[in-house]
């Protein structure tokens, strides 16, 4: 298999990852004189920070994400490749692909980050992830199926079980994932399992001793004092050790539970070939002011899959958020440019625009600068925030919709428990069907 690039005669920029830092690499590098090559293994582009939506039914897969090859549209020097990453070869400048080897004269590593397990085998086997599309489209099914089986369930011991959501992590994914949950729980329960109201309970466990540790801790009492309000349990000091057959065992006790949300931790996504020096901590690449991989020339890193090295305001690195992987693909852009024409590259100075995290409706909280604040005008402004970046003018119009709709009735029809047999694309052979499907007659 050949990945089918024509050279054009233009330095060629390799982008392997699409999400928001390396799409807006390929945006801004569009007729400025390179032929620009994105590889992902999917064929869209998510909104990560929506994610949770997604996974609570309050929107649709395809209101966060938009096809790639149709950004492209129009631009010849701009090509897709759908690949899996396999490595880098940076002696023979190839980045390694299921598709083939692809050449480059600079290549960006902007693969983001996947979620870490921190090595317990039992959690990452039974705890669901909240990463991407597909992770959300998994955990609303199980909600979804533990509703179902709760409803039918004669045994009092196995409907709690089914009953109780157990979401380990306090950053403002658990407390965004668990206030979505609570709202479920108050105005969904009630009217599509009238027999269940007031049964349903969720555990919000966190390792530390407060949730939002990135945040003042005024907003963090906040977003805790508002959790409970809504109903959630908040376990501080709960570190989990191991998940078994439905049992997380932590410092604090433990919760049986047929549904558990692993959202405490994110790591980079390994690349194979990479100099022995080049990673940090979580596997993070490192790199100098520049996104430049330590001990490469021509091979860059940008976004969470990075850790940029020398910045005096933030010597453990730019928090890995989109903000950070936004800026240095800007950055990255202009230096690119400035590299072909020979002049000096830029150094990345990282602008904090703020954090914040939602928690319910009319409920969040926000820091910019010096302002901490909470409430109605947090939470508009989080909705601001998040409906601008995310792609298309018809993806913004529907989010926007489901937003008024949902926050306001809840009254959405996305609770549908959609499980598809995988049928895989095979090519075909002489006297086998193509994907798995039964021959003329019947016959297998």
């Amino acid at each position: 298999m050949k990945a089918n690039i024509r050279t054009n005669g233009m330095p060629r920029v390799v982008i392997a990852g699409a999400g928001l830092g390396g799409l807006r690499l390929a945006m801004e590098l569009r007729g400025r004189g390179f032929q620009v090559v994105a590889v992902d293994r999917n064929n869209y582009s998510q909104f990560s920070p929506l994610i949770y939506q997604v996974a609570s039914a309050g929107l649709e897969p395809s209101s966060i994400s938009f096809p790639l090859r149709r950004l492209f549209q129009g631009c010849r020097d701009c090509l897709f490749r759908m690949a899996e990453v396999r490595g880098v070869d940076p002696g023979a400048k190839v980045l390694l692909t299921s598709v083939g080897p692809i050449g480059y004269d600079y290549l960006v590593l902007a693969m983001g980050g996947e979620t870490n397990f921190f090595g317990q085998a039992g959690i990452e086997r039974e705890a669901l992830p909240m990463k991407t599309v597909e992770d959300a489209m998994v955990l609303r099914n199980r909600i979804l199926l533990a509703l179902e089986r709760a409803q039918t369930e004669e045994d009092p011991q196995k409907r709690e079980r089914y009953l109780n959501f157990v979401i380990v992590g306090g950053g403002p994914s658990g407390v965004e994932i668990a206030g979505a949950l609570a709202e479920m729980k108050k105005d969904v329960v009630p009217r599509d399992y009238p027999d269940l109201a007031g049964r349903m309970h969720i555990h919000l466990l966190n390792s530390g001793p407060r949730l939002l540790k990135s945040m003042d801790p005024a907003s963090s009492a906040r977003a805790e004092k508002d959790l409970l309000k809504m109903g959630v349990h908040v376990h501080n000091g709960w570190r989990v050790t191991d998940c078994r057959n439905g049992v997380v065992s932590a410092g604090g006790g433990t919760l049986e539970s047929a549904t558990v949300i692993w959202v405490s931790g994110i790591r980079a996504v390994p690349v194979e070939g990479l100099p022995p020096g080049a990673l940090g901590r979580g596997g993070r690449i490192l790199t100098d002011r520049c996104c430049r991989v330590r001990g490469l020339e021509d091979v860059f890193a940008i976004g969470d899959q990075s850790l940029v090295l020398g910045d005096p305001e933030w010597k453990d690195g730019h928090p890995q958020l989109a903000q950070a992987a936004l800026q240095q693909a800007s950055l990255l852009a202009r230096n690119l440019e400035r590299k072909e024409k020979g002049g000096a590259m830029q150094p990345f100075v990282y602008r904090n625009l703020g954090t914040m995290a939602t928690i319910g409706r009319k409920r969040a909280v926000a820091e910019i600068g010096r302002m901490k604040f909470g409430g109605l005008p947090a939470w508009t402004l989080w909705l601001v925030v998040h409906l601008r970046p995310i792609l298309g003018v018809k993806n913004k119009f529907f989010v926007l919709l489901n937003w008024i709709w949902n926050y306001f009735t809840y009254a959405q029809s996305l609770r549908l428990i959609l499980r598809p047999r995988p049928r895989p694309l095979e090519e075909p052979q002489e006297g086998k069907p193509r994907g798995g499907e039964a021959a003329p007659g019947g016959q297998a």
